[in-house]
């Protein structure tokens, strides 16, 4: 291989391993400590007869391969706006990285829901059911997904590079908000609930994407709920369950599948 196109290569790959590695990082920081704060408060699991607690490792093994494919897609977007390849981004500053990590935020969430329910639709189906093993989720469960469904969700911070003026320094925070973020969405433990995380608020808390593994066709949506009440597939105990987790020291409620399934 020629010295012009290896220090490309290399380019690329010194990249991805800074991104793979800060994720990584950020994956086993986040699933040791918030497995430390689950055991100290067993009252708020949400699923109360269910525990997936014993797909751990299973999951650790899945999530490491496909944060590399997200690690891949997002180095390589950084890499392509490094060589020139994308729109030029805005100036770094105090008001560009602020906007558009929160334009990102919007844009992220409704790639998320539809390539969501794309996924769920039975001929692609195959590719998103291994992410559904864990029926009642864990910290660990976030990135517990195949290639195909990993390229679907996270092809996000490949193309946003190409369509929109992005400070990396902006997509970079949405991504690691996305990854905490989710790894709590995926605890199985409530922490969050109050009147912002429900109508009519557009937040949510873990109660959300809770519900989704337990139930299969409701909640489809990564940040935001806003999709889902649009579109008509936010779970129709979401708001209630919220309501009832408010209650500080309230037994935490049974979820909605117990009385859907």
């Amino acid at each position: 291989m020629s010295s012009s196109l290896m220090d490309p290569v290399l380019q690329y790959l010194f990249y991805f391993a800074i991104v793979y590695g800060a994720t990584v990082a950020i994956y086993f920081a986040t699933g040791i400590g918030m497995t430390y704060i689950n055991r100290r408060h067993p009252d708020r699991r949400i699923q109360k007869n269910r525990n997936g607690d014993k797909r751990m490792w299973v999951e650790i093994r899945s999530s490491l391969s496909a944060l590399a494919v997200s690690a891949a897609l997002l180095s390589f977007g950084y890499f392509a706006q490094v060589r020139g390849w994308t729109i030029s981004p805005l100036e770094t500053n105090w008001w560009s990285v602020p906007l558009m990590f929160v334009v990102s935020m919007v844009l992220y969430d409704a790639w998320f829901y539809w390539g969501h329910r794309l996924l769920h639709l039975k001929m692609f189906y195959r590719w998103h059911a291994p992410h559904h093993k864990s029926v009642a989720p864990t910290v660990w469960s976030n990135d517990s997904s195949t290639t195909v469904d990993t390229l679907i969700e996270h092809g996000y911070y490949l193309v946003v590079w190409f369509v929109l003026p992005m400070p990396a320094l902006a997509l970079a925070a949405q991504r690691v908000f996305d990854q905490v973020s989710g790894m709590i969405g995926h605890s199985g433990f409530e922490y969050f609930a109050s009147p912002t995380s429900r109508w009519p608020s557009p937040m949510i808390c873990t109660s959300f994407h809770d519900l989704h593994h337990s139930t299969f066709r409701y909640n489809y949506g990564n940040f935001f709920s806003i999709w889902d009440r649009m579109m008509g597939t936010v779970h129709p105990s979401y708001d209630r369950m919220v309501r009832d987790f408010e209650s500080i020291g309230e037994e935490a409620p049974a979820t909605g599948a117990e009385t859907d399934r």
